[in-house]
């Protein structure tokens, strides 16, 4: 369906956010809706309360700039209160009860946990013990606030999504398996090029294509041909490459030699931190048809939007 024919009713039976796959077609599009007020209301400076009296608490096993950023000020500006957590797998080891700590938490006021880095397994556990939303931000299979956001940020800039053709190029993360599953559900065409031991598990891949065709292969020219976006994400971010690692990926550095291959006014998409010289040529990120700031902008709206959505 073409989002721009969608009427929104801002209703999700979703109650956690954990992966983009758990959400159809129509509520990603509620989604995105939901982001598009957020920014107009933000725009506006007209304040929106919806937090008040509510506490969102953090849960991360990992470091955080941009979206720790997003998530504090949005809360902030949603009217609740942003608390960190202390998180340690010791604590779990030792015998802590998930659904004991959950349950008293969310009589401290708590209305929704944010984590990070949370192991998918251990994260189903807390959902299943969960009377409050859990959101989860990004670990080892998925990244679906990153997700919302970059397809709003395609939806906005180019004032579609279906027919579009996106191409994630370079080392396949979760940002990757979010993103390739959130662009066929929006009707986008996508291609994923990554070097065999860079690429993304069978299991993603199939996810993914039971919503839409993806074209996967190992060669970034064939997957950026025609493409309307090119997408690509940090190589070495937590986890360092070898040399040998380095010069698998080269042939996949986001340039402009690659660029030309795509369409006219290619979009290029990256969710930051990015090492320029190495997956994505200076000029590119830092060119007129990059989004990436665009995109950091959009994670404060995107947050605010899902909060404003599952917090009841």
């Amino acid at each position: 369906m073409d989002i721009n024919r969608y009427s929104p009713s801002f209703g999700l039976s979703q109650k956690h956010l954990i992966k983009i796959s758990d959400f159809t077609n129509d509520e990603i599009f509620e989604l995105l809706y939901a982001v598009k007020v957020m920014k107009g209301k933000f725009a506006a400076h007209e304040e929106t309360r919806i937090l008040q009296g509510i506490s969102v608490a953090l849960l991360f096993d990992d470091t955080s700039l941009r979206t720790r950023s997003a998530l504090e000020i949005g809360i902030r500006q949603l009217g609740g209160t942003c608390v960190n957590l202390p998180y340690s797998k010791q604590d779990m080891l030792a015998g802590e009860n998930i659904g004991d700590i959950l349950n008293v938490i969310s009589r401290y006021g708590v209305g929704a946990i944010v984590t990070r880095e949370i192991n998918q397994t251990e994260l189903e556990t807390f959902c299943a013990a969960s009377q409050i939303p859990i959101l989860n931000s990004i670990n080892d299979c998925a990244a679906p606030l990153q997700a919302i956001c970059d397809m709003y940020t395609v939806w906005e800039k180019r004032g579609k999504l279906e027919g579009l053709k996106m191409a994630f190029v370079g080392k396949a993360t979760s940002n990757a398996a979010s993103l390739i599953t959130a662009g066929v559900k929006c009707g986008m065409e996508v291609s994923i090029a990554a070097p065999e031991e860079f690429g993304l598990s069978k299991r993603c891949i199939d996810v993914a294509m039971q919503y839409g065709h993806i074209n996967v292969t190992n060669n970034p020219a064939e997957a950026v041909k025609d493409a309307d976006v090119i997408y690509t994400d940090n190589y070495s971010y937590h986890c360092p490459l070898s040399d040998k690692e380095r010069n698998t990926l080269i042939p996949y550095q986001i340039n402009k030699s690659l660029t030309s291959l795509a369409a006219h006014n290619v979009l290029f998409m990256h969710p930051l931190p990015a090492i320029r010289g190495a997956e994505v040529s200076a000029d590119i990120i830092d060119g007129k048809n990059s989004l990436v700031l665009e995109q950091g902008e959009n994670k404060l709206h995107t947050v605010k939007a899902v909060l404003a959505m599952l917090v009841k």
